[in-house]
C-alpha cells in the first residue's frame, strides 16, 4: 500500500517519505478500512517535530474516513463495506492514517452516515469529539448553557469552530476569540456573537464589556496558557467554569488568589484517553449531529499524498480556515 511516514523528528520536507508499505492484516477484533481521506491536525505536525519515536518508523495521523475491507476474527462481516470514520489511529500505536489502508479495533471505526462525506469524516476523530466532549463538560459543569454566556478561545479554529456551532444550538451566547476579520467572519457563520481580537484588545476588559462586568459563565479553552490570567482578570464569572483541552505552553503559572475567592474551576480533558463511559456519551451525541446534518464542516485544504509534507505546513502555519485533508 501507499503510506507516508518519517523515521526521526524533523521538518515536514526534510523528514516525510512516501513510498509503499506492507498491508495490514486485521487481528482478532479489528477491521481492515481502505482510507478515503486522512485529516492532518495540530498534534500530527507537533509528534513530527518534537516526539520522541519509540518505533522505527511512524505512519502519522489519527483522523481519517473510508470503507471497511475486511475484517479479523470475531468481527461480524456484515461490516464489510461500511463506510466508517476512525477515532485515534495513531494513539500509542506507530501505524496512523497517513496510508491507504489501517487495521485498527472495530470500535474505532464508526458508521458515517450516508449524509456526510469522506472529508467531513476525517475531522470527527481529533476536532469533531474534543468539540462534542468540552460542550459535553461545560454542560455537566455549569448546566444547561441555553442563555449562558461561553467564551470560546480558537473560536475559528477547527475545534473551535464545532464549539462555536454545538453551543449555540444549545442555545449559548458564544463569545470568539480570533486573530483576524477573517477568521472572525468564519466563526460568526458558525454562530459567534461577538468577535474578541486577542492580538490587539484585551480579552478581560472586552468580555467584562460584553457581559455588564460579570464575565462569561463558561470558557472552553484552547490555550490555558493565556486563559489562567484571562480568568483571573474578569473574563470568567464567579463561580465560573472552564473547559480546557490544550496549552500552547506545558507550564502554566495560575494566580491561585483570584481563582480560590471566586471559587472558579477548570476541567482539563484529553480527547485521545476518554473514559469509556465519555466516549460512549460522545460518540452517541456526535453522532446524532452526523445524522441530522447539523453541522457546518469547512475543508480548508485538500491535499494528495504526495503533498504530505505541503500538508503539515499548512497546518503549522495556521492560516487555513477549516481542516486540512488529504485525499487518497
Amino acid at each position: 500500500m501507499k503510506a507516508a511516514w518519517y523515521t526521526q523528528n524533523g521538518e515536514a520536507q526534510d523528514v516525510m517519505v512516501v513510498g509503499e508499505l506492507p498491508t495490514p492484516e486485521p487481528a482478532a477484533g479489528e477491521v481492515l478500512v481502505r482510507l478515503m481521506t486522512s485529516g492532518v491536525n495540530p498534534s500530527d505536525v507537533k509528534s513530527r517535530r518534537a516526539k520522541p519515536l519509540t518505533d522505527p518508523l511512524i505512519v502519522p495521523h489519527s483522523d481519517g474516513a473510508g470503507v471497511i475491507e475486511a475484517v479479523g476474527a470475531g468481527v461480524a462481516a456484515s461490516r464489510v463495506g461500511e463506510r466508517v470514520w476512525v477515532w485515534n489511529g495513531q494513539w500509542q500505536r506507530p501505524w496512523g492514517t497517513c496510508a491507504e489502508l489501517i487495521a485498527l479495533p472495530q470500535a474505532q471505526a464508526v458508521p458515517l452516515p450516508q449524509g456526510t462525506d469522506f472529508a467531513a469524516g476525517a475531522c470527527m476523530g481529533i476536532p469533531g469529539l474534543t468539540a462534542v466532549q468540552a460542550v459535553i463538560l461545560a454542560e455537566r459543569l455549569a448546566g444547561n448553557l441555553r442563555g449562558q454566556t461561553v467564551l470560546v478561545t480558537g473560536a475559528s479554529s477547527a475545534v473551535g469552530h464545532y464549539i462555536t456551532q454545538m453551543v449555540t444550538q444549545a442555545g449559548g451566547h458564544v463569545l470568539g476569540t480570533v486573530g483576524s476579520p477573517a477568521k472572525a467572519q468564519h466563526a460568526q457563520a458558525a454562530g459567534m456573537k461577538e468577535a474578541i481580537y486577542y492580538k490587539t484588545e484585551s480579552v478581560p476588559e472586552r468580555v467584562k464589556t460584553l457581559t455588564q462586568g460579570r464575565g462569561a459563565s463558561v470558557i472552553i479553552d484552547m490555550d490555558f496558557s493565556t486563559t489562567a490570567s484571562w480568568a483571573a482578570q474578569g473574563a470568567l464569572a464567579a463561580h465560573g467554569q472552564v473547559v480546557c483541552y490544550g496549552s500552547n505552553a506545558p507550564d502554566v503559572s495560575m494566580p491561585f488568589r483570584p481563582w480560590l475567592f471566586q471559587s472558579m474551576g477548570v476541567k482539563f480533558f484529553l480527547v485521545y484517553d476518554l473514559t469509556p463511559a465519555d466516549r460512549i456519551a460522545a460518540l452517541a451525541r456526535l453522532n446524532d449531529l452526523l445524522l441530522s446534518q447539523s453541522l457546518i464542516h469547512t475543508i480548508g485544504a485538500r491535499c494528495t499524498l504526495d503533498q504530505v509534507a505541503h500538508a503539515h505546513r499548512l497546518v503549522e502555519a495556521g492560516q487555513t480556515l477549516g481542516n486540512v485533508v488529504i485525499d487518497f
